[in-house]
């Protein structure tokens, strides 16, 4: 297929290259010029705005970080609703139900249909191809796209035949991975100031009946090398954690536990800390525990 790809950062450049390995014709459009080189020294192509995208490339597949962004090359001057080619958007972006529906709406007006996508396993996982894929929308659709979404990962699963379902499945899932990160920072803070060896603490956890996302994934990686380069924004999952809640409370289901949680997003957003790697949220509680954990050995 001739895919074209609007957004090829962290997560984006190594799905589009994903695309390519899997023998597709990629066009690219994206702010930093940076971010496409790799693609285009693939022999991607490049559009200069996501409207040229949308004029050339019949599937256009949108990975942005803020649903801000994703509002703007939308429906903005030269947005992608403005393209003559698209007929199939698939979005691979976290922003909600509301969101995808109004898009979805609007879209359909104009003959093109919304697969939303979205996708976990951070960009360790894009890069590997072993992504975790979520996806909702027409069948027919979503089989016309099967091949390319299956090039991300082994796991596709289909949440239901309207677009905003994967939506709902993947917010159940970051909010699950949003509270065990700030519970596993707490908890190895704790075991930490109180003389345990961290590395001791995750070889334990993981292999009991604390293992989570943030112990499999985020600590090994990113908090016990100290090195806080997971390649995720607190913002970002700041975000989720808002979407999560406010689609909780639409349906009338407390959530109690991820507002607890997100009073430590929203302090590390205060101190400044947004564009930190999620990483960094351990730096919060070490920081009113007045402790910094040793780098693993």
């Amino acid at each position: 297929m001739h895919v074209g790809y609007l957004g090829v950062g962290n997560m984006g450049q190594p799905m589009a290259g994903k695309l390519l390995d899997g023998g597709h014709q990629l066009t690219v459009h994206d702010i930093s010029e940076a971010n496409m080189a790799p693609l285009l020294a693939r022999q991607a192509r490049r559009a200069d705005t996501p409207r040229a995208l949308a004029d050339i490339a019949e599937t256009v597949v949108v990975s942005l970080p803020t649903l801000a962004a994703f509002r703007a090359v939308a429906f903005g001057d030269n947005g992608l609703l403005q393209g003559r080619a698209m007929k199939t958007l698939i979005n691979t972006c976290t922003v909600g139900v509301p969101f995808v529906t109004e898009l979805a709406d609007a879209l359909g007006k104009i003959g093109c249909v919304v697969v939303d996508c979205p996708i976990s396993g951070g960009p360790s996982g894009a890069a590997a191809g072993t992504l975790s894929v979520m996806v909702s929308g027409d069948p027919a659709a979503v089989e016309r796209v099967r091949p390319l979404i299956s090039l991300w990962g082994p796991t596709v699963t289909v949440a239901g035949d309207t677009p905003g379902a994967a939506q709902l499945l993947k917010l159940t899932n970051n909010i699950l991975f949003a509270v065990s990160l700030v519970a596993t920072s707490e908890a190895f803070v704790m075991g930490a100031k109180g003389g345990l060896d961290p590395q001791v603490m995750l070889s334990a956890i993981n292999a009991g009946s604390g293992a989570n996302g943030a112990t499999r994934t985020v600590f090994p990686r990113s908090v016990l090398t100290r090195s806080f380069d997971y390649g995720a924004a607190l913002h970002i999952l700041m975000k989720d954690v808002d979407l999560a809640i406010a689609q909780g409370e639409a349906l009338g289901v407390p959530m109690w536990v991820c507002q607890a949680a997100r009073l430590v997003y929203k302090h590390a957003m205060m101190a400044g800390r947004g564009d930190d790697d999620i990483g960094s949220l351990v730096k919060v509680v070490e920081d009113a525990a007045g402790f910094t954990m040793p780098k693993a050995g």
